[in-house]
Parts: C-alpha cells; structure tokens; sequence
C-alpha cells in the first residue's frame, strides 16, 4: 500500500480543498475533503499531512484568527481547528481522531448573555506535541514542547514540556 507520500493527487488535492486558506505549501498532503472555512489567516507549512477521510476535518477561522498549522504536522480524521484569535500547531505535533481545539466558547454561560460572544484566547501546542484521540484542548491553553495528552482527555491548564497528562479534566502522570 502506498503511504500518503507516494501518491501524487494527495499534493493536487490539498491544493484544490485548502484553496481557501491564505498560505499553503507545496508540499502539503490531503487524503479525503476538509471541511474550510477562512475568513482570516490560515497557513499549513512544508508537509503538513491532513486525513480527512472517515470523518471529515474542519479547519475554521473566523475574522481577525489564525490558524498557523507548523511542519511536518499530522492531523487526524474528525478533528475539528477553530481560530476566532489564535490556534499555533508547532512542527511535528500529532493530533489523533477526532480532536476538537478552539480558541472560543462562541457563547456565554449566563442564561440572559448566551447570544454573547466572549473573549477569546489563544491555544499553542509546541513542538513535537502528540494528542490522543477524541482530546479537547479549551481556549487559553499551552501544551508544551514534547509533551503526550492520553486519549479522551480535557485539557484546561497548561502542559509544562516533556509531560503526560490525562484525565478530565488533564493532569500531570509523569515526565517524559
């Protein structure tokens, strides 16, 4: 079986689905269809990998957002990026299946303020970043560089580097 590398209409692909995003390398790889919505920033930098195939990506930024995806990145099927402010992917993250990362809550808790949209607050995963499958990173969060969020995980603190966490909601197992 080929790996996503070796087929051509990968790199075709990603240039057709992504064509709404404002930066797209060339060597950007696309198994399946994305759902895009960008009305900001968007940038997938050298051999980002996108696997959009059992379920369907969604990359969203709304006015004014970014959504910066770094080097040699792997986003899984399912997973769901939305950038109202910032949502930074260091190079050589790893996201699993269904992830959902975004930077709003797109409403507020007060029942009378619910058509409210609050402040946002950037999430930056680092470098060499691994996300299970099915976690959610809340708005305002920093997962340091090298760390490994378990599957199913919450995370609404920031990851010190070289950490595993997990839990809902995420906490420190060990050092890695």
């Amino acid at each position: 079986m080929k790996d996503i590398w070796d087929k051509g209409t990968t790199a075709v692909r990603a240039q057709w689905h992504l064509r709404r995003a404002t930066e797209v390398a060339r060597t950007v790889r696309l198994s399946g269809k994305p759902q895009v919505s960008n009305f900001g920033t968007m940038i997938l930098r050298d051999r980002v990998r996108l696997v959009s195939t059992v379920a369907t990506i969604e990359l969203a930024v709304n006015d004014g957002g970014t959504l910066d995806i770094g080097e040699r990145t792997f986003v899984n099927y399912g997973t769901s990026l939305s950038a109202s402010l910032l949502v930074r992917i260091g190079p050589d993250c790893q996201i699993g299946t269904h992830c959902i990362l975004m930077d709003n809550d797109f409403h507020r808790l007060e029942p009378e303020r619910r058509l409210e949209r609050p402040e946002s607050h950037p999430i930056v995963l680092e470098a060499n970043v691994w996300l299970g499958a099915r976690v959610i990173v809340m708005k305002g969060v920093t997962i340091g560089e090298g760390s490994v969020v378990g599957a199913g995980s919450v995370v609404t603190r920031d990851v010190p580097a070289r950490t595993l966490v997990a839990g809902t909601p995420a906490a420190p197992l060990r050092r890695l």
